[in-house]
């Protein structure tokens, strides 16, 4: 419910049945059977019902654990808040992943995201900040979530929130959904798209473009965000307010810099005794 509508989570529920899965609803696990060799032989439900099991995959999520930095850290949102270089409180600390509250400069505020590709590339821009202060600039993210469901696989960009209009075949493997809030496009997800069509609804998401009309954005389908995608990408961000998370002044330059040194010749001594090893 956090991400579907109703309309596309029946497409792949039905999907996921046509392919042998059962789903056990209204109901939650209350304990496992096991054997004498401690083998889990079956999953007991609240309801009373007993369900046969070789093995048992337990999907319960995360929550990230900043207690080893609440009082020495600003803790926002359940994680480490961060500014657009992806600095926590204390400047010499760079949090990344599921565990950074950074600010999405797309909505105006913070925001901590559970995903593969956020964590990924918010990495890779702390060690671009880390390695080239002068040259980086504030990590400007676009929310994204993806996932592949047997043969199908779709792309979710933005956020769902607002007024949502579908559009495509929703018998077939191509369709996909809008979500306009306050008179803008601020969610787009497409299943069974091609790479263009990825790009186009990312591109289109990131412009956060005016829609007037819900009706006609339903009759122009995935060719609205194909024509608005192929405009010049010019967007102005609202401000995200920082005003909460002071950095600390930097105090330990000197070994800071000393152990990037150290760390490098370790490398290159490493990388030298290895090639010398390969030609004995």
């Amino acid at each position: 419910a956090r991400l579907f509508t109703p309309k596309i989570a029946s497409y792949y529920e039905e999907y996921y049945k046509s392919k042998g899965v059962k789903f056990i609803k209204g109901t939650v696990l209350s304990s496992f059977d096991f054997d004498s060799e401690g083998k889990v032989t079956a999953v007991n439900l609240r309801d009373g019902s007993k369900l046969p099991a070789d093995m048992v995959v337990v999907g319960i999520g995360i929550r990230p654990n900043t207690s080893l930095f609440e009082g020495q850290l600003t803790i926002e949102k359940g994680g480490i808040k961060v500014n657009g270089r992806l600095q926590a409180s204390n400047s010499f600390v760079y949090a990344v992943g599921d565990v950074a509250a950074f600010p999405v400069k797309l909505f105006g505020e913070t925001r901590r995201l559970e995903h593969v590709d956020s964590a990924r590339k918010s990495a890779k821009h702390a060690v671009a900040a880390i390695m080239e202060q002068e040259k980086t600039g504030e990590f400007d993210y676009l929310p994204f979530f993806y996932s592949r469901v047997f043969t199908l696989s779709w792309q979710f960009y933005g956020e769902p929130t607002g007024e949502v209009v579908h559009f495509g075949d929703y018998s077939g493997y191509m369709f996909g959904a809008y979500w306009v809030n306050k008179g803008h496009l601020v969610g787009s997800f497409l299943e069974g798209g091609t790479k263009e069509e990825y790009d186009a609804i990312a591109n289109a998401t990131r412009l956060k473009p005016v829609i007037e009309d819900l009706a006609k954005l339903d009759t122009q389908g995935l060719g609205f965000v194909m024509t608005v995608s192929q405009k010049p990408l010019s967007v102005s961000h609202p401000e995200v307010s920082s005003s909460a998370l002071v950095l600390e002044k930097p105090v330990y330059g000197l070994q800071a810099t000393a152990g990037v040194i150290l760390g490098a010749s370790i490398a290159a001594f490493a990388y030298w005794y290895g090639r010398r090893r390969r030609r004995w």
